[in-house]
């Protein structure tokens, strides 16, 4: 079964074939960057409606075939999150059974409160970053 941002990213890509395919899609462009704009905008609709995804739900939305591969995905996020002094909306991705982000999450000390912090925190007011603010995060040491 798939869920509206999986249905959301396949009318995208529709649309953009049936136009000429001008318009930028996440799948023609597989960067860690571009993959980290494509989480964030999950991210912050979950954050919204106070959800969690598991590694394997979030690596489906995004047309990958297993989980293991989402570390590197979420690092820019994480990262960004960090420098920035915001929530980490990375907390919100958790594993399949235990129901808790990874041990990867190297900037989360409480889980449950942050993840709190990371629902109450106003993330529609925050100008989503773009690759290049992903690139310069992924290089910054914490």
């Amino acid at each position: 079964m798939m869920g509206m941002m999986g249905i959301i990213i396949l009318i995208l890509d529709d649309l953009s074939q049936k136009v000429g395919g001008s318009m930028k899609t996440f799948n023609s462009i597989r960067t860690v960057e571009s993959r980290a704009v494509q989480i964030w905008q999950i991210l912050v609709g979950l954050a919204y409606n106070r959800q969690t995804i598991t590694y394997e739900k979030l690596s489906r939305l995004l047309g990958f075939k297993g989980a293991g591969t989402m570390g590197k995905f979420l690092d820019p996020i994480m990262k960004y999150c960090k420098l920035n002094g915001l929530p980490p909306l990375t907390v919100l991705v958790v594993g399949k059974y235990l129901g808790v982000p990874g041990g990867g999450l190297i900037t989360v000390k409480d889980a449950d409160l942050e993840r709190e912090q990371v629902y109450d925190y106003d993330w529609f007011n925050v100008y989503p970053p773009d690759e290049t603010e992903f690139a310069q995060a992924l290089t910054a040491k914490l």
